[in-house]
């Protein structure tokens, strides 16, 4: 009965406690209402209308969240986003049957070009070969400008081949030119335009033999031996340190060589570069081997000495040798007995001189006897002297190279026709520079010996079979390759 009791006092307390905290706030809320009555009533009305929304019936669970789907117009990546195709899903069947697959898209190849050659002829340009075969000015001018490659489509030669892909419906779709030997250049029409690119061409290199025993000169010994100019010229250039071709060669001497011949999808391009060669002047034989020995190809005799010496013998290709060198010459101009320390090679006004070895250029002028001159200062007190020039195209104090053209043949000066006057001096000392002993540039390094050893006597074998080998072996020993008490010394 107590506890009852005791309960009912509590709930009592606490109707009371209630009644008066609603008391207040009702206070509160009327004096708010007497101070502000626009702000309050909006408050009350909110509050009104809560209720009533909360008290509203729904059809949907209550763990089912609500949202709010806003429908808001299209932009254009929705459209293209709903133009594309998503596959479709196959769906896989719970037991084993075989899947039904949907038939698969055929996959378009690419389309083979259809090429048109076209010969460039004498007198056509590059605009009216585009227009004969239905191309107009603006494409022509849009490929020669595409970039550095495509720019020198501009510049044709007669002979000169370009073959074109054209579509009947969609015009132009690549050109195809030759950019060098090794080389196709493509410009080709893409979707994003022109473009070029570089495809590579296959040469064949070719070895080959030829041989030729000269009876009335070397160019037609060479010709008959089916030899070019050029190449002849070649062959004289490896021998020339140690034979004057103009003076020296006699009916009877032989040559042979192996060299390259260049190829391209069966056809001949040119002659490539002479791998070794052997030549018989008046007896004695002469051997040359191409080798790279760290500075570019050059040619060594067998014994690894180099073939090119520290001086040309002649520093001209020249026609015939006007005079030679005579301490006691008769001048056809003054009339007087006067030493000739020179040699007079005559050569059409023009032709280039060159040094004849490294060297520094010490007098660079002109005079009424020697016309235009030049002075060289070479290693080992030697000096070198070039009079008569047409031009000088050295000053005093430049270094020059053996090779390098340093003027022109002419007829300035104390001269009766064009021709080079060379003088070859060494220390102070004038010397017949047809028989001078030229001294040997630097022989190949012992390191490289075995190397070039491996790379010369497949070559050397070469030679033997177009060449006899008697008299090689009496040159070879005569040119100190035979040693000790070799039986065959």
């Amino acid at each position: 009965m107590a506890t009852r009791r005791s309960a009912r006092q509590t709930a009592g307390w606490l109707a009371g406690r209630s009644l008066a905290n609603l008391e207040r706030v009702s206070a509160r809320i009327a004096a708010g209402l007497r101070s502000r009555p626009r702000l309050s009533l909006a408050a009350i009305c909110l509050l009104v209308a809560g209720l009533a929304l909360g008290w509203l019936p729904t059809s949907e669970p209550e763990s089912t969240p609500r949202s709010v789907v806003l429908n808001l117009p299209a932009t254009s990546a929705d459209q293209a986003m709903a133009e594309v195709a998503i596959p479709e899903v196959v769906p896989v069947p719970a037991d084993d049957s075989p899947v039904s697959l949907p038939e698969p898209v055929p996959v378009t190849e690419a389309v083979s070009p259809d090429w048109t050659v076209v010969e460039v002829q004498p007198g056509q340009t590059m605009e009216r070969i585009f227009r004969e075969v239905g191309l107009g000015p603006g494409l022509l001018h849009r490929v020669v400008h595409l970039d550095d490659r495509t720019r020198g489509l501009a510049r044709i030669r007669p002979g000169d081949q370009f073959a074109f892909d054209i579509d009947p419906d969609s015009g132009f779709r690549a050109l195809r030119a030759e950019l060098d030997e090794e080389s196709w250049l493509f410009v080709e029409q893409g979707p994003e335009g022109l473009s070029s690119r570089v495809e590579p061409r296959t040469l064949d290199r070719r070895i080959v033999e030829a041989s030729g025993v000269i009876s009335s000169s070397l160019f037609n010994a060479a010709k008959g031996a089916g030899l070019s100019d050029n190449m002849t010229m070649r062959l004289a250039n490896i021998f020339g340190w140690d034979i004057d071709f103009a003076l020296d060669i006699r009916t009877g001497d032989r040559f042979a060589l192996v060299f390259e011949e260049i190829w391209r999808e069966g056809e001949y391009l040119r002659d490539g570069p002479i791998l070794a060669a052997r030549f018989t002047n008046q007896g004695e034989t002469f051997e040359a081997i191409r080798f790279d020995a760290g500075n570019g190809p050059d040619y060594f005799a067998p014994d690894g000495r180099p073939m090119r010496k520290a001086f040309l013998r002649a520093p001209l290709n020249f026609t015939r040798v006007t005079s030679n060198f005579n301490p006691r010459r008769f001048h056809p101009i003054t009339r007087q007995v006067r030493p000739h320390n020179g040699t007079d090679y005559g050569a059409p006004t023009g032709t280039p001189v060159w040094a004849a070895g490294d060297g520094r250029v010490i007098r660079s002028a002109y005079n009424n006897v020697n016309g235009h001159y030049i002075f060289v200062q070479h290693g080992n007190n030697v000096v070198t002297r070039y009079l008569h020039l047409s031009r000088r195209d050295v000053r005093q104090g430049d270094r020059v190279r053996q090779g390098q053209t340093i003027g022109a043949v002419g007829m300035t000066g104390l001269a009766t026709g064009p021709h080079l006057h060379y003088e070859f001096l060494v220390n102070g000392v004038h010397r017949n520079p047809r028989t001078v002993d030229l001294p040997d540039a630097e022989p190949l390094p012992a390191d490289l010996m075995d190397s070039f050893l491996s790379a010369g006597r497949p070559l050397l074998a070469r030679l033997d079979r177009v060449e006899p080998t008697t008299g090689v072996m009496l040159a070879r020993r005569q040119n100190g390759s035979c040693e000790g008490d070799s039986p065959d010394c």
